[in-house]
């Protein structure tokens, strides 16, 4: 007789994620559409600049792809849940590409480009929140949804590392209207990889309320759950700490008399280390250990800043930068938490209201950051960063520890312990 054919390997980790054939869809979509953005940032404060000749209105039109997410994310958050998913995620891809090919037209007026611009920012919350809920209903909201999210933010720090880059000598090449075409390919290439990559899907809820009445109802629903409240505020405040180096490291690089490639070290070496953290967490750490350990990484995540009050030098620097961004890794802890506390009838909202307000909190770190630093200087607004950083993720993480979810219970009330 003879031995039955042993049973094909099961794909664990990243490798699992990827053999979701609608995951796989999601990823390219969203590389493809976070390198157009980053090439249409770059491409249109070089073309308000040509236009306008101030630095202020450059500027400017950077910062407006922070403020209007806080917009979108709570005035619009209600679209991730009233519509089915891939509806929204065409639209809202096809609704970017129109206001990018808007920009390319000869002759537009400045005000037109900046309200273009705050049009792809007000969607973009809506677009990111939905393709959140989307990937815990492909992925399910279990491990594989972790590496999943893992992956997207991979993908997100890797884009900041080569997306500039190429959209600088891009811009060598053709003019900044131009480069503005490639991003209108980019988001239709992300719309049909979505709508012919991913399966339809019911809404999750269905209501004939105002769109602003019902985004706003759902947004108090979400922030009324206390487990809930604690967990956006684990994903929201640390990071505005954390961006006080990359908002400083023009001033920083010219203290260190570092020049450009010290400056594009600085710039770096945070991405880096992010991706190497969440590399390893999610590669060789079990789900259990991920999660043990988020709230002693949360704490101890901007801890090195405050090494800059010792005044390092450019490789001090960098060591310190690359050790906070591996320690970002505890967000795949805050991942399986949040997506566990979160009725699945809310989901798409609350990750609409997540993703925006971790870019509005942001934009005002690096805002703060660059205030403060006028009065105190750059060395010691990032050690001050440091400081009060681990001040608040200690009080965040006795309040996440205060709202945890009791272990289950045996039958006869016992807590997984054996009794005599």
């Amino acid at each position: 007789m003879s031995a039955a054919a042993p049973a094909p390997p099961v794909s664990t980790g990243y490798t699992a994620v990827f053999a979701v054939r609608e995951f796989r869809a999601v990823f390219a979509a969203h590389a493809l559409s976070l390198l157009g953005l980053i090439v249409s940032e770059i491409s249109l404060s070089v073309l308000v600049y040509d236009l306008t000749g101030s630095p202020l209105m450059s500027a400017l039109t950077f910062a407006l792809g922070f403020l209007p997410y806080v917009i979108g994310g709570t005035l619009l958050a209600g679209i991730a849940d009233r519509f089915p998913a891939r509806r929204v995620l065409v639209s809202c891809d096809l609704l970017c590409a129109g206001c990018v090919a808007l920009m390319t037209t000869p002759g537009a007026h400045i005000g037109v480009l900046l309200a273009l611009r705050c049009g792809v920012a007000v969607v973009s919350p809506v677009f990111q929140g939905t393709r959140l809920a989307t990937l815990a209903d492909i992925l399910g909201d279990g491990d594989r949804f972790v590496l999943g999210r893992s992956l997207l933010r991979i993908v997100s720090q890797s884009a900041l590392l080569v997306g500039f880059g190429l959209g600088g000598l891009l811009l060598i090449v053709v003019s900044p209207r131009h480069a503005l075409l490639i991003t209108v390919g980019t988001f239709c290439a992300s719309a049909l990889l979505l709508r012919f990559g991913t399966r339809r899907r019911p809404a999750r809820t269905g209501t004939a309320a105002p769109l602003v009445k019902d985004s706003l109802r759902g947004a108090r629903q979400v922030l009324a759950d206390r487990r809930v409240r604690a967990l956006l505020l684990l994903f929201w405040l640390p990071p505005m700490f954390a961006v006080a180096p990359e908002a400083l490291a023009a001033p920083y690089a010219d203290e260190l008399s570092a020049g450009s490639a010290g400056l594009g070290l600085l710039m770096c070496a945070l991405p880096v280390g992010t991706i190497a953290g969440e590399l390893y967490a999610g590669s060789r750490l079990r789900p259990a250990t991920r999660e043990r350990v988020a709230l002693p990484l949360l704490c101890a995540t901007v801890l090195p800043y405050a090494g800059y009050a010792l005044r390092p030098g450019l490789v001090a620097s960098l060591a310190l930068l690359l050790v906070t961004g591996a320690a970002s890794a505890y967000t795949l802890g805050l991942d399986q938490w949040f997506v566990r506390a979160v009725p699945e009838e809310l989901r798409g909202r609350a990750m609409t209201l997540l993703q925006a307000g971790l870019m509005t909190i942001q934009g005002v770190g690096m805002a703060l950051a660059g205030v403060v630093a006028e009065f105190a200087g750059v060395r010691a607004t990032v050690a001050g960063a440091g400081v009060l950083g681990v001040l608040v993720c200690v009080l965040l993480a006795r309040e996440a520890r205060r709202t945890e979810a009791p272990e289950p219970c045996g039958p006869m009330g016992e807590t997984g312990l054996t009794t005599m």
